[in-house]
């Protein structure tokens, strides 16, 4: 049965950290006509559950994407400086939305491992009461 309980648990993993990613990318896309604001990554860590050998994933922690802000000229915004330009996000809407496609395909794959583990778990413990 630990087979299938390690399956579980690396697959549970997968899913917390994807959907982690997914809030984040949520974050961005809401705040992409917000000014100043910067787009948020994190990337995927791999460590050991409950200090075994099992791997797992988790996602690592949050850091602000420090490239450059977009500048706009809008003379009318309450932002505007003397020359008429403000600090938009550096949110890229498409990368955002490729990225959420991705990590949504993946919990998806994920989710589907974690129903076929659950499916020949019953399946063996049909065999094991006949």
């Amino acid at each position: 049965m630990s087979d299938f309980s390690d399956a579980t648990k690396v697959t549970a993993s997968a899913l917390q950290a994807q959907a982690g990613r997914l809030r984040l990318l949520s974050e961005n896309i809401a705040n992409a006509d917000t000014p100043g604001y910067r787009r948020k990554t994190a990337p995927f860590e791999s460590a050991a559950a409950g200090g075994q050998d099992l791997p797992s994933v988790t996602l690592g922690r949050t850091k602000l994407d420090r490239s450059d802000l977009a500048r706009v000229h809008d003379p009318g915004h309450p932002l505007a400086g003397p020359d008429g330009f403000y600090e938009s996000s550096n949110v890229d809407l498409l990368i955002e939305i490729a990225d959420a496609r991705e990590a949504q395909r993946s919990y998806e794959a994920n989710l589907k491992m974690f129903e076929q583990t659950r499916e020949m778990r019953r399946g063996l413990f049909d065999l094991l009461r006949r």
